[in-house]
């Protein structure tokens, strides 16, 4: 027989409710927001607060499209490293190269996946030459994207979460 544990929940349907419309219209304030979700204005301030602190909301900065800012090829690459100095040291150089968008740490094959843009596929093969420039980068390997079916999401994860 397996027991199931009941998780509780991080958030509630207000919480959700709030992050939705924050995520489809970031500019409409929290007096707009309390008026639309039929709410005291401080206790739109209190959730944002709360979720803030909580680092459910990580921030109000505008999503930026590589693609408009003339970066429209998108790789994934696979790194592999000498991990005797441990990772910091080839995240210290991913970081200074502006076209790295993210780096993370990994199990299997390689020890690091990282999302690269670059403007044609010209510009690719510089980037990366720029990665494997350095002595902790043992090999790299890299696929283009193609087509972006799904974008980075949080929405059903927020009413999932929700218990929604």
């Amino acid at each position: 027989m397996t027991m199931l544990r009941s998780r509780r929940p991080v958030i509630d349907e207000l919480d959700a409710r709030l992050i939705a419309l924050f995520s489809e219209r970031p500019s409409i304030g929290v007096l707009g927001a309390s008026r639309e979700l039929g709410v005291a204005r401080g206790t739109v301030q209190a959730r944002l607060d709360r979720l803030q602190t909580k680092g459910v909301i990580r921030s109000f900065a505008p999503t930026v499209d590589p693609a408009a800012l003339g970066y429209p090829v998108t790789a994934l690459c696979t790194l592999e490293i000498r991990q005797r100095l441990g990772h910091q040291a080839v995240v210290d150089h991913l970081t200074a190269i502006p076209e790295v968008l993210e780096i993370h740490s990994t199990t299997g094959v390689g020890d690091l996946i990282i999302r690269i843009v670059a403007t044609d596929n010209a510009d690719l093969g510089r980037v990366i030459d720029d990665i494997i420039d350095d002595v902790h980068v043992v090999r790299a390997s890299t696929s283009i994207c193609l087509v972006t079916h799904l974008e980075m999401r949080t929405d059903a994860l927020v009413q999932a979460a929700a218990g929604g």
